[in-house]
């Protein structure tokens, strides 16, 4: 019942904070951490005892299974493995943040803010638990609205512009994995006579390499514009430019990693034939977003766009890191998962603090501030640096894992994604140069970072540097489902039947 509660805590929360917003107007805030602070104590369990009593199939850490719609073969199935604690470790980490960050700067509708935010880290939570396909949709949906409301409502000003293309993007490739988990459904129910959403049954379906190809193109779809990857990225710079504070720090931190997490869980091992097709595609998807981003963000003087297709940039590693069908590059993949959320959230906390301070977003109106507010500069500084990937913090780690694994695989694509290094480097600067340094024509005296706003800096840096000089313990978290989607890839890339179709075996 541990992940049941993990999910129905931020839910029941939710709904309390807006109740009791009418009779103790911060009591959401205070609602909202305990209950993310629940939720952390539920997973110290889970993390020390899981490993000990790892259930198979998959290595389960800890599962729950009770019937929903039994004719149809739906079940409230939950399961945690090293990949999924990893990542619900993240959610209640940026959670936390993500409610500290808005401490101040949400003061209309306060509780029915956090009900939308807790409920989204619900359904996050949901989608990195499931265990059963229908429920996995049910919750990559359920994640859909409250994120609308939280940009449409509480963002800036073309909210509704952003959350609107927000919304048709994410429900429009939503369908397209719809329609390919009720064709497994199916597909399956006619091979075995048994119809049934669970995952551990399903993945065991062998299918025929056209249809696996086509099933994996619907995961795909969704899974792609979460991440997001280019062409269908363009949502992202909008909602994260009119989002709130919290509402990109979500994004940053957790939601694009819905869309990594789901190719890892769902889309390789489901249909490893049609994406051992797809991966010489892909991995050029992969090249031109990490060098797409890096050259959008150079381009960009509004600091929150330009922190948003960095994030494509270095969501590009991830995909790149995935389907280099390596077990190096895909431990690279789950560290820059984390990594990322974790300094690209910490940026997006930054941009929203000097938004409140000078009222503006423009790269131009700024310069000379680490004169009036050092503490923030050098903040800003070591977020810049873990950004371009500095030796001794986690980014490094993720990205070097990830293309000495690439390498012999793909040492062109590899060489390609390098360059995107050195592209962020620029970018990663710039920021510094531009904002903190020079003369401050404008002569802005803002105030420096409070003591809420350092303790949560102090947090994100600490992550980061222990994820760079000790990321053992994160690897060894993330190595059996790695292994395992490792195997699985090796297995397709010994099916002859893809070099039939024209396809490259990894």
């Amino acid at each position: 019942m541990i992940l049941v509660w993990i999910i129905a805590i931020p839910m029941f929360a939710g709904v309390a904070g807006w109740i009791a917003e009418r009779r103790y107007p911060n009591a959401p805030r205070w609602i909202a951490l305990a209950a993310l602070a629940a939720d952390a104590l539920l997973l110290v369990p889970i993390g020390i005892l899981g490993p000990v009593f790892a259930m198979p199939p998959f290595l389960w850490w800890a599962k729950f299974t009770m019937p929903w719609i039994p004719q149809w073969g739906i079940s409230f199935a939950f399961g945690v493995d090293g990949l999924s604690f990893l990542m619900l470790a993240l959610s209640v980490f940026m959670g936390v943040a993500a409610v500290l960050a808005s401490w101040t700067e949400i003061r209309q509708r306060v509780g029915f803010f956090h009900f939308n935010l807790l409920w989204v880290l619900a359904g996050i939570t949901g989608v990195f638990v499931a265990r059963d396909l229908f429920l996995f949709f049910f919750f990559w949906e359920m994640m859909l609205i409250p994120m609308y409301f939280l940009i449409a409502l509480w963002g800036h000003e073309n909210r509704m512009y952003a959350a609107v293309k927000f919304f048709i993007f994410t429900q429009l490739s939503g369908l397209l994995m719809l329609v390919a988990i009720v064709s497994l459904y199916f597909i399956h129910g006619k091979i075995s006579g048994v119809y049934t959403f669970d995952y551990a049954t399903i993945a065991g379906t062998v299918l025929p390499p056209q249809t696996s190809f086509w099933l994996f193109l619907g995961f795909f779809a969704a899974f792609a514009v979460k991440l997001p990857v280019v062409p269908v990225h363009s949502w992202l710079p909008d909602a994260h430019t009119e989002a709130p504070t919290a509402g990109s720090v979500i994004l940053a931190g957790l939601l694009l990693k819905t869309g990594a997490y789901g190719l890892i869980r769902f889309a390789i091992p489901l249909c490893p034939t049609g994406a051992a097709q797809a991966t010489p595609i892909v991995m050029g998807l992969a090249v031109v977003g990490i060098l797409y981003g890096a050259v959008m963000a150079f381009a960009q003087r509004d600091l929150k766009r330009l922190v948003a297709y960095s994030s494509i940039s270095h969501m590009g590693f991830v995909l790149l890191g995935i389907f280099a069908w390596n077990t190096t590059a895909l431990q690279g993949a789950v560290m820059q998962m984390i990594c990322h959320g974790i300094g690209t959230g910490a940026l997006f906390i930054l941009v929203g603090v000097m938004q409140e301070r000078m009222h503006t977003r423009d790269i131009r109106l700024m310069g000379g501030l680490w004169s009036t507010a050092p503490r923030m500069g050098g903040v800003a500084l070591f977020f810049a640096l873990a950004s371009l990937g500095l030796p001794g913090l986690g980014n490094f780690v993720a990205e070097f894992l990830i293309l000495m694994g690439a390498y012999p695989a793909h040492p062109i694509a590899t060489a390609l994604a390098a360059i995107g290094l050195v592209l962020g480097s620029i970018y990663s600067l710039w920021i510094v140069l531009k904002v903190f340094h020079g003369p401050n024509a404008l002569q802005r005296n803002i105030r420096d970072l409070v003591p809420r706003e350092l303790a949560i800096m102090a947090a994100l840096m600490a992550a980061l540097v222990w994820l760079g000089m000790y990321p053992a313990p994160v690897l060894r978290t993330a190595e059996p489902s790695v292994k395992f989607v490792q195997a699985i890839a090796e297995q397709a890339a010994t099916d002859p039947n893809i070099t039939k179709r024209g396809g490259n075996a990894p």
